[in-house]
């Protein structure tokens, strides 16, 4: 674990936040951020470097509450006038909104947390390491890819990101974090007279640093090892018959239709029509906790954004709030919901559970999700044994595309791999397939659950949402699952 770049501390953080808080003494709350936010990107292709780029954002905002309305403003100058100047913009725009407000805001109360600082569980600041280092391992990859006959290219590239921020309430909170994420990507390709098909490495984005990229947390020798022979029975395999099977998923997909199907559905905002205008609504009511049926009794989902290398993991989210872990579906039942400060505040729920985030120091800080993770089977079987149930089924590995309506409730996905299963054995790939389902009864056709052996923290970098478009990083943890008759499309075929 690093410490908090010195900087950004080195900013005049206090007297910043002492002036801001002093010009808004009229204001029923101000909340002050400054956001630095570190981009690092490389690609290669068969190679040879294709794209770099360094970026940094550096931002800040004030959010103020004037009679139940909220007024917002933000610059990419940091100064003590700036922040005075910016409570008295959004101020005046609390003043000027308030008469279109539909309800007057009253918050969910959050107390002081006083002076606080939190960094990321990472080892190696991967912006601390040569440009010349990230390139000669992503070249040596490359190389090794394309010793294989049937590896016709090999894309690599890999994303760093270091988020500093600084957060000041006027309740007393004085909060500085520091997170860093990394999100690698390998895909192979191969074109042949059979014509064309690729595949992708199962590694996620994860909260770690420089250390993921040399192994620790993933074993990069051997899954690239087995890539290209993986690669050439998908390009050989015969394309899938349509139909019901029993199928084994494996963590590497499950975890997205997770984040869609149930991360999405339960966050209040979402529910309370807050996005419809962008990316819908969801299925499951405001009033559904402890009534709503999502799934099967084995059904357990924990909202966590306290888990160690999550990517939605901080100590405190953008409200000053302190993060936790919670359970959103329990025992196949609706158990809670994702909150903010605003959104708990109008559904009568008094705390808000710390999911509000904001992409950039101009931009307004939103309900975001967490971590949102599928609680493994402590007796559960291994993936040797989840395979073993399946007489004549399918095993999905890696995720793919995806569909699903605005509610949330109907969807399709696909994979990196489908693996046909006879006998509890692999018998070899089938390609062109895709999952279909409604929500809750997918949810209940779950029979199995793996257990720790099976799980798996996965994730991706830029879920998205708002206007103006916000991106978050979030991570969901799942084990393998066995799930009863579902309906598989083969995608090459028209739908009657």
């Amino acid at each position: 674990m690093q410490p908090i770049d010195q900087d950004f501390l080195a900013l005049d953080l206090d007297a910043i936040a002492d002036a801001a808080m002093g010009q808004g003494t009229s204001c029923q709350e101000v909340l002050l951020r400054i956001h630095r936010t570190s981009l690092r990107f490389l690609s290669m292709h068969d190679g040879d470097v294709e794209a770099s780029s360094d970026s940094t954002d550096l931002a800040m905002s004030v959010r103020v509450l004037i009679d139940g309305s909220w007024g917002f403003a933000g610059s990419q100058v940091i100064s003590v006038p700036a922040a005075i100047a910016l409570v008295k913009q959004a101020c005046a725009l609390a003043v000027l909104s308030k008469p279109l407000a539909r309800i007057s805001q009253r918050p969910a109360p959050e107390p002081s947390h006083g002076r606080v600082t939190w960094v990321s569980d990472y080892q190696i600041d991967p912006f601390s390491v040569p440009s010349s280092d990230v390139i000669d391992l992503l070249r040596d990859r490359s190389h090794e890819l394309l010793k294989a006959p049937i590896t016709t290219h090999a894309d690599l590239d890999v994303t760093f990101v270091k988020e500093a921020t600084f957060v000041a309430h006027s309740n007393g909170s004085r909060i500085s974090q520091q997170r860093v994420r990394v999100g690698p990507s390998v895909q192979i390709t191969t074109i042949s007279e059979l014509g064309f098909d690729s595949l992708k490495s199962l590694a996620p984005p994860v909260g770690r640093g420089w250390e993921y990229l040399l192994g620790t947390g993933w074993d990069w020798d051997g899954e690239l090892a087995q890539l290209p022979e993986l690669l050439e029975e998908k390009h050989r395999a015969p394309t899938v018959d349509a139909g019901t099977y029993d199928i084994v998923i494996d963590a590497t997909n499950l975890w997205l239709t997770i984040h869609e199907s149930i991360g999405h559905a339960t966050e209040l905002d979402r529910i309370l029509g807050y996005e419809s205008n962008y990316a819908g609504t969801s299925f499951v009511p405001a009033d559904g906790v402890g009534t709503l049926k999502y799934g099967s009794p084995r059904m357990n989902i924990r909202a966590d954004r306290t888990v160690p290398h999550g990517l939605a993991t901080t100590g405190f989210d953008d409200e000053a709030v302190k993060t936790t872990q919670w359970d959103l579906v329990a025992d196949g039942y609706l158990a809670g919901f994702q909150l903010d400060r605003a959104t708990a505040g109008l559904a009568g729920y008094g705390q808000s559970n710390g999911c509000a985030y904001a992409e950039s120091g101009t931009l307004y800080p939103i309900q975001r999700m967490a971590n949102v993770n599928l609680v493994p089977d402590p007796n559960g079987p291994s993936m040797q044994q989840l395979l073993a149930t399946l007489d004549d089924g399918l095993y999905i590995v890696g995720d793919n595309s995806w569909s699903i309506d605005m509610q949330r409730y109907n969807f399709q996905f696909t994979g990196q791999r489908f693996h046909r299963v006879k006998n509890g054995v692999i018998v070899g790939q089938v390609k062109d397939a895709a999952y279909q389902g409604r929500t809750p009864d997918f949810w209940a056709s779950m029979e199995v659950l793996g257990n720790e052996s099976t799980y798996k923290l996965m994730g991706a970098l830029n879920c998205g949402k708002a206007q103006p478009g916000q991106s978050a990083p979030v991570s969901h943890g799942t084990p393998s699952a066995l799930f009863r008759g579902v309906n598989i499309l083969n995608s090459t075929q028209e739908v009657q």
